[in-house]
């Protein structure tokens, strides 16, 4: 029995997840209507993005030293793709900073890497055992992953997020949900809350809601986080909260014309948190932004939410972020970068001037591409017809072209691994390249 403050008794029944009411009047009703709207929020089925999807493989090329290739202890680099053994059905896959996740059809996950801060979510006893893919422990059906630097994150399909591993800032280890605390082992994240969505930044987290708000957590010292002002976005603070404010998820909150905003995506990367709204499509962002890559004139950071205005007119599917640049995806398939030029990371040749605003990529403008990922100074990009791009720097061989050489171009990812596959999704990691492949 509910007693409101005005006297009058609301009965609330809840059978399969269904309340029935009895609705008094006045303020009763009101809050006979949250309780009910309370209740009927609770469950959730979150699909998997991909379901179609048969014979999935791993394929990774780049950098391998700390085993984040899962090539085993005796190879640690690769200039052309090779495919990571026993793993099949991979449906997801996900690039950490030093470490590599995937996803298998029956929601298992699955990870290999640097396990230094606990991003690989399970124990490794001995080197193999990092340098080759293990299982990760966790409760229910995962059917979306993110990683990124030190982190990784999973969501159920009745929307529970689990992660672990530990977020850090300049100054170093942050901690997880509580401070200095590294997380080696998968802890369900925001409990009572429905999650449609789980999305990664290099030190923090992005979480959508049923109901359409965006939770964050990590670090927010660059805006990032999009809930913190500059002032409080620092581990300094004299009261001593400045870490936990960080690490404790919080909702955030865009207004406008006094109403909040409902998002239906959101997308972090790198230093950077994306969010779309529902009603108009328009996009908003918020950190870092001293090379315009959120796309705003005004190279300050941001530590809330702005409406980027070089958004507007067209219909935007996917928003990826680097360290300094995004590469950005339309529902109509033409890819976008905005940011900084060197190395060639924004594919647009042999430019001498960053991009202030998304720019179409002249190379890519005839083929209509169905996933973007933007790493520290590299670009990926996968078609729809399954051919993948690279471009930026070539440093670390993670490119795929078979040599170190930047590309400022986008050059097709190719090899013998790929001769008779076709890829569905790419992710770029901090030294490497981590691809989705089934057979054409």
């Amino acid at each position: 029995m509910v007693q409101p403050r005005n006297g009058v008794t609301t009965r609330l029944v809840n059978v399969n997840g269904e309340a029935e009411l009895s609705v008094p009047k006045g303020r009763g009703r009101k809050r006979a209507k949250e309780a009910e709207e309370s209740a009927a929020v609770k469950k959730v089925k979150v699909q998997l993005k991909a379901p179609d999807i048969t014979d999935g493989v791993v394929l990774t090329v780049g950098m391998g030293d700390i085993g984040q290739l899962g090539l085993g202890p005796d190879v640690e680099e690769k200039a052309r793709p090779a495919v990571v053994p026993n793993l099949t059905d991979v449906v997801a896959v996900a690039a950490g900073g030093l470490h590599t996740v995937c996803l298998t059809k029956e929601g298992k996950v699955y990870t290999w890497g640097c396990n230094d801060e606990g991003a690989l979510g399970r124990s490794t006893a001995s080197e193999e055992d990092a340098f080759t893919s293990g299982c990760v422990d966790i409760k229910g059906k995962v059917v979306q992953i993110s990683a990124g630097d030190c982190h990784t994150a999973a969501l159920t399909d009745d929307g529970h997020v689990f992660a672990w591993g530990c977020f850090r800032d300049n100054s170093g280890l942050l901690g997880f949900l509580e401070k200095n605390v590294l997380q080696k082992s998968p802890r369900q994240v925001l409990e009572d809350i429905p999650i449609v969505k789980v999305t990664s930044g290099n030190n923090h987290l992005a979480m959508l809601s049923q109901d359409g708000r965006v939770f964050t957590c990590g670090c927010g010292e660059s805006g990032q986080l999009g809930r913190i002002a500059e002032m409080f976005a620092s581990r300094d603070l004299r009261n001593g909260k400045g870490i936990e404010t960080q690490l404790e998820p919080h909702p955030v909150k865009v207004c406008r014309r006094r109403k909040a905003i409902i998002f239906d995506d959101v997308w972090a990367g790198g230093m950077t948190t994306f969010v779309r709204a529902k009603a108009t499509g328009e996009i908003y962002g918020c950190g870092l932004n001293n090379y315009n890559q959120l796309g705003h004139e005004d190279t300050s950071n941001k530590f809330q939410p702005v409406l980027l205005k070089s958004f507007s007119g067209k219909a935007w599917a996917q928003i990826s972020g680097g360290q300094h640049h995004c590469i950005a995806l339309t529902e109509a398939g033409e890819v976008h970068a905005v940011g900084r030029h060197e190395y060639g990371r924004l594919g647009l040749g042999d430019i001498k001037h960053d991009a202030t605003s998304p720019t179409p990529i002249p190379t890519l403008k005839d083929q209509p591409a169905s996933a973007v990922s933007a790493g520290e100074c590299v670009s990926l990009v996968v078609m729809r017809s399954g051919s993948a791009y690279a471009f930026g720097m070539g440093t670390n061989q993670q490119l795929g072209q078979g040599d170190d050489e930047d590309r400022l171009t986008p050059a097709e990812v190719t090899g013998k691994q790929l001769a008779e596959r076709r890829v569905l999704a790419a992710s770029a990691g901090g030294q490497h390249t981590v691809l989705l492949a089934v057979p054409k």
